[in-house]
């Protein structure tokens, strides 16, 4: 099976996950194989979720045969009809062999992507088309390059994109759709003086909603383009309609949304002009933990159980897809929570990239994580912005103290929050959320400070948060 360079593997046969073959793990998915029809998959787990995908990376996916030497490949070409924007992800292939031309699914963002409708509302959608292509080759050494032969062809369908034979007056051709060209610049004073260009931005447009609303947005069409080192970016081949203009900017926290509605015609070329983004900010970083990019993944990503592996993500730059990474912070914390020191500890080795429950014998208990600090001086009169930028939820809460762990009731609480699912479905992201939480002046102390983040939903252990990115402001 092949879904990108990088991630390509010998997979095991249906046989293989059969009663007497497998035993299956903490949910009916994922099963460690104990007598494979490959011996050298002996000892290995394998689990569908494993081989999951961002929308924007799934082209193309599928299978190789090496007698006789054949390739089946699923080719999506646009994702203008996928759900939940860019950043979702979706199943591609696995045992079976099954390969999925996944346009819809609630995967890492739970009910929320369930489209409702209004009574006696009207909707229609397009989906696809999609491309099954068959390729092969005369010399069974050479099976492995049907894959790169694959991504030639995956290429050629993208830029064929809209197709030109599609008879469906629902589906417009090239010359029905229209563009949209801008440029895209960030206002962050505490940062510069200047406008900073929002290179490597990610500018869409999707149905009109509020703010970060295209990731849980599934019954319209959604168009995505990534800005250039200047910002400038341009939107191609969009179906007529009215849309919003969204973005988020890598480096940056929060969503974009340009009130005004983008109306697209047929064959129209529409020119936004210079747009400027203000990210969430109040005062200068007094400190921050994480890299804003929407993911858990510069955090530390243990190893995982030696008795639970699958090889082919060993060293791999997803190996947050091993199974079982939740249960790794019992066994590096099995008495007490997870304590960072600002300017002493490394995000990338002391910050877990989950905030889960801990098991104790057969229950699951709540935690509470720790962010140590000093502050030289405070303003009691004045207010500080603690800004939490989440991931990923699932069934969770987020618990804000300050100094006092013991407190009744907390300074800021989200509620239960979340229902992605992505802790157990090896995703390192789901449905992106934004806290900023209020803290008075008078909660600090001049000298040491401690900010208690305490996760106390505990009935499984999937229930936790990924968080983003942590940074504490201080007063203008």
């Amino acid at each position: 099976m092949a879904m990108a360079d990088d991630r390509k593997r010998i997979m095991p046969f249906p046989d293989d996950l059969c009663k007497g073959r497998c035993q299956t793990l903490d949910y009916q998915e994922a099963s460690l194989l104990t007598a494979p029809c490959d011996p050298h998959l002996q000892g290995e787990v394998d689990d569908k979720y494993q081989y999951s995908c961002e929308n924007k990376d799934l082209r193309v996916h599928g299978w190789i045969s090496f007698d006789p030497p054949v390739g089946f490949w699923q080719i999506t070409p646009s994702n203008e009809f996928r759900s939940g924007g860019p950043l979702k992800q979706n199943l591609t292939s696995h045992v079976g062999p099954t390969t999925l031309a996944v346009f819809h699914s609630t995967h890492y963002a739970g009910k929320t992507m369930m489209p409702r409708f209004e009574c006696g509302e009207p909707w229609k959608k397009v989906f696809g088309p999609v491309f099954i292509y068959l390729n092969s080759t005369a010399n069974r050494d050479d099976s492995l390059c049907l894959w790169d032969d694959a991504k030639i062809k995956m290429k050629a369908e993208v830029e064929s994109w809209p197709y030109s034979f599609v008879a469906s007056e629902d589906y417009p051709k090239s010359e029905e759709r229209g563009w949209a060209h801008g440029r895209l610049l960030i206002h962050d004073r505490f940062i510069s003086n200047d406008l900073i260009s929002a290179r490597g931005a990610y500018v869409g447009l999707a149905p009109p909603g509020d703010a970060g609303s295209w990731q849980i947005e599934c019954k319209g069409y959604q168009f995505w383009a990534i800005a250039d080192e200047a910002g400038y970016f341009s939107i191609e081949n969009v179906r007529p309609g009215e849309y919003n203009l969204y973005a988020w900017v890598p480096g940056f926290i929060g969503d974009y949304r340009n009130d005004t509605i983008v109306t697209v015609t047929s064959g129209c070329k529409i020119e936004m002009g210079d747009i400027v983004y203000e990210p969430p900010r109040d005062g200068p970083t007094l400190w921050e933990i994480g890299i804003p990019d929407r993911k858990a993944s510069e955090f530390f990503i243990p190893d995982p159980d030696p008795m639970l592996v699958n090889r082919a993500l060993v060293h791999h730059q997803d190996r947050f897809r091993q199974y079982g990474l939740w249960k790794r912070y019992t066994d590096l914390y099995p008495n007490d929570d997870l304590v960072y020191t600002i300017g002493v500890s490394d995000y990338r080795r002391d910050w877990f990239f989950a905030h889960v429950p801990r098991k104790k014998g057969d229950v699951h208990e709540g935690t509470t994580w720790q962010i140590r600090f000093k502050l030289e001086n405070t303003d009691q009169k004045a207010n500080y912005k603690l800004r939490v930028a989440i991931a990923s939820a699932t069934l969770a809460e987020l618990q804000v103290r300050v100094n006092d762990a013991e407190a009744i009731r907390p300074l800021f609480t989200t509620g239960l929050i979340g229902r992605d699912n992505s802790i157990a479905r090896h995703g390192i992201h789901g449905v992106y959320m934004l806290y900023t939480v209020n803290i008075p002046g008078n909660r600090f102390v001049q000298g040491d400070n401690t900010i208690f983040l305490k996760q106390p939903r505990c009935n499984g252990p999937f229930q936790g948060i990924m968080y983003d990115y942590i940074r504490l402001e201080g007063t203008p």
